[in-house]
């Protein structure tokens, strides 16, 4: 019989159970299912490491995933989200559906399965009303700064709406004033934080996006003459113009031909369409090369082999004060960025970058052919590269201070128990 069994959850949640005893968090994220977004893996990842039991609420993705690959019992609850679109009306829309669908994951969450703090991962910032009830509960709410959400509407609409601006950067310090803790991608978003959102500086901890050194293999041997390759990673939506990447790989059939070299052009977005077409248009299908998204994994072995990585980021407030994952996953495996000189980009890259003025396709096609033929320069910016990325920006270094914000909210015992 089975009418008075009780439920697996319910099973799970008995005190004499490992993952009773240990911490239960949830982290909300709603831009990208959680499997799609490696910073959420790698925070995830780090978080069970710490003894810390781990649910994160995201849209659902195509794969309709239970739990997170590659974590130990990482749960995943799900939603889908029937109102992405493009427009002031359909983001209004996208949003609130988001905020409900969040608002009642937590909320199961807090009254069945126990969970003692939260952390909410930008954008959008409409989640402040949920930091003041946890709160309220006595429990602990973090905000994951990942973008700064006015500056990201004003680059990606022809005519922003200043009462639209002026919401934004009220939701933005909301979220920012009733959380417990702030983590900030990188020092411009520190000082946001600290202006913007006029929150204490004790209450703001920078964790930078990259991968781990566990995550990366040893470099792939290269055949000396062999083709060189020009790698984008990422996604691929309007405010990453990526076309412009595209503008660079013509400017270098102009320059040096069509033999010798590929453009690789790795990930997935709204502009993936009209990326492939503008290819096809000007005759590129032979020199530039699309994957579509890939896995950590299949990324690492991409890189390995590759001779440059490019940032095709124009400047806006947005790309100026913002780091760009992929330029960390570059740097990671020694490999030379080509990118516009934006304030974090070259606090990020130092000398393992080369900077032009304003990324035209002119411009970056004449740095890549420069450097491509430039091998001793291409050997110490490889250096610097690795060197940048083994001191300063991997995700162990990320991890303890993303690991101390926690701590300091909800401290685990030597057996995992709160």
């Amino acid at each position: 019989m089975t009418a008075g069994r009780p439920r697996a959850d319910a099973r799970a949640e008995t005190t004499t159970s490992p993952s009773a005893r240990r911490p239960h968090v949830a982290i909300a994220v709603v831009n990208l299912p959680a499997e799609r977004d490696r910073r959420v893996i790698r925070e995830c990842l780090a978080l069970e490491s710490a003894g810390y039991r781990v649910t994160v609420i995201c849209p659902r993705g195509r794969e309709r995933l239970r739990q997170l690959p590659g974590s130990r019992d990482t749960t995943i609850r799900s939603f889908a989200q029937p109102f992405a679109g493009t427009g002031l009306l359909s983001f209004a829309a996208e949003f609130a559906w988001a905020f409900l669908c969040v608002a009642w994951h937590l909320a199961v969450l807090v009254t069945r399965h126990r969970v003692v703090a939260a952390q909410v991962c930008n954008p959008p910032d409409v989640f402040w009303p949920l930091a003041l009830a946890m709160r309220a509960t006595g429990r602990s709410w973090i905000f994951d700064h990942h973008d700064l959400s006015p500056e990201l509407y004003a680059c990606k609409t022809a005519a922003p709406r200043p009462t639209v601006s002026r919401l934004l950067i009220w939701f933005e310090r909301l979220s920012m004033r009733f959380a417990n803790e702030v983590v900030a991608t990188n020092e411009s978003y520190r000082q946001i934080a600290l202006t913007r959102g006029g929150c204490k500086p004790e209450r703001v901890t920078i964790v930078r996006n990259g991968p781990a050194a566990g995550e990366i293999s040893a470099p792939a041997a290269t055949e000396p003459g062999g083709d060189k390759q020009i790698v984008y990673i990422g996604v691929i939506n309007e405010q990453d113009h990526v076309d412009r990447a595209v503008l660079a790989a013509e400017r270098l059939v102009g320059l040096r031909g069509r033999d010798g070299w590929e453009m690789v052009i790795a990930g997935d977005g709204e502009c993936l369409p009209a990326l492939r077409g503008m290819v096809d248009e000007r005759g590129l299908g032979d020199v530039v090369r699309f994957t579509g998204w890939l896995q950590a994994p299949e990324v690492d072995a991409l890189l390995r082999g590759a001779t440059l990585g490019i940032q095709p980021d124009i400047f806006s407030d947005m790309t100026n004060l913002s780091t760009m994952a992929k330029t960390v996953e570059y740097l990671a495996r020694g490999l030379p960025v080509v990118a516009v000189d934006l304030l974090e980009t070259r606090r990020t890259a130092g000398a393992a970058g080369r900077y032009v003025a304003t990324g035209t396709g002119d411009e970056f096609g004449k740095a890549l052919d420069e450097l491509l033929d430039d091998e001793t320069q291409l050997a110490q910016m490889r250096v610097i590269a690795q060197e940048r990325f083994t001191s300063v920006l991997a995700w162990e270094h990320q991890a303890a201070a993303y690991l101390g914000v926690w701590r300091r909210l909800v401290p685990t015992s030597p057996d995992g128990s709160s």
